[in-house]
């Protein structure tokens, strides 16, 4: 049985030009050939198992084919059900992060951009923190998400090679990818 991957679409129903139904979703990429494929939540979070590609050729897949059938282009990124899992056992912030409901996950399309985080790492960021993973940067955003200068600060450090997502949504996906 091949390994589930977890695919995060950006920015997806945010505004009215980019929203997508979850079953909607779930049809599409089961059109695309992928198989088991469950939505989680109603933010463009979908498991699926994609038969013969890397996740990298998967999310490269999904992405083209939004735009040319659903007429609308947003970034997908893929994670390995292990990236996923790693992320959440991995993450540095927890002693630090009071209330989880506002610690967050900055997924990165590749690994490798994690270097264009660096310049933040030195910057003082009290009271909220930031932390970069092998595939992820953890932001500790104590007054929330909206009046945090972080996220705002890794997606100009990376474009829309990265994608937020909470640490709940996170753990949930973890939890569904191992079943």
């Amino acid at each position: 049985m091949a390994l589930r991957d977890v695919a995060l679409l950006r920015g997806s129903n945010v505004g009215q030009a980019r929203r997508v139904g979850m079953a909607e979703l779930r049809a599409f990429l089961e059109e695309l050939g992928y198989r088991d494929v469950r939505t989680v939540l109603s933010s463009g979070n979908a498991l699926l198992t994609a038969p013969g590609l890397s996740p990298d050729q998967a999310a490269a897949h999904i992405q083209q084919a939004m735009a040319e059938r659903l007429g609308f282009e947003t970034r997908v990124i893929v994670l390995t059900s292990a990236e996923v899992a790693a992320a959440v056992e991995d993450n540095p912030l927890l002693d630090v992060a009071a209330d989880r409901s506002r610690l967050y996950l900055a997924v990165m399309a590749d690994p490798a951009n994690r270097v264009q985080l660096r310049p933040l790492l030195a910057q003082n960021w009290a009271p909220e923190e930031l932390a970069v993973g092998a595939r992820v940067a953890y932001l500790w955003c104590p007054q929330g998400v909206i009046a945090s200068r972080l996220p705002a600060a890794v997606d100009r450090a990376l474009g829309d090679a990265v994608t937020l997502r909470s640490w709940n949504t996170m753990v949930k996906l973890a939890t569904a990818a191992a079943t």
